[in-house]
């Protein structure tokens, strides 16, 4: 509940399945879905948008990365969030938005291998 609480802005919706983690003390507008019951969507409240996001995340981690440490958890996030994000957007318009978000960025190796 502390993570859910850190991360989610107040006023926000959120949106899940029946899970037990998720009941009592969240305070935001909070509606399920019950998988269980057959129930997978109702009207805006669904959970298939994280479970791509995160179907997606694994498939890299098995597929490509295979090795994700500590320390660099969260630019792999990033990057993921990131192709989320552009998803329905055609591929020409996407390698367009990864240059244009490059230029006066780098990673130098040093910064990259180096300890916390």
């Amino acid at each position: 509940m502390g993570f859910v609480q850190e991360v989610v802005r107040p006023g926000a919706a959120l949106y899940t399945d029946e899970g037990g983690a998720y009941r009592g003390g969240i305070p935001y507008d909070h509606e399920t879905v019950n998988h269980k019951a057959g129930e997978y969507v109702r009207g805006q409240v669904h959970t298939q948008g994280i479970e791509s996001f995160w179907s997606m995340l694994k498939r890299a981690h098995k597929g490509t990365f295979h090795q994700i440490s500590d320390k660099h958890l969260q630019r792999y996030v990033d990057e993921f969030v990131g192709r989320h994000r552009v998803r329905d957007r055609n591929t020409l318009d996407q390698m367009y938005d990864v240059l244009a978000r490059s230029a006066g960025k780098r990673l130098l190796y040093r910064d990259l291998i180096g300890q916390k």
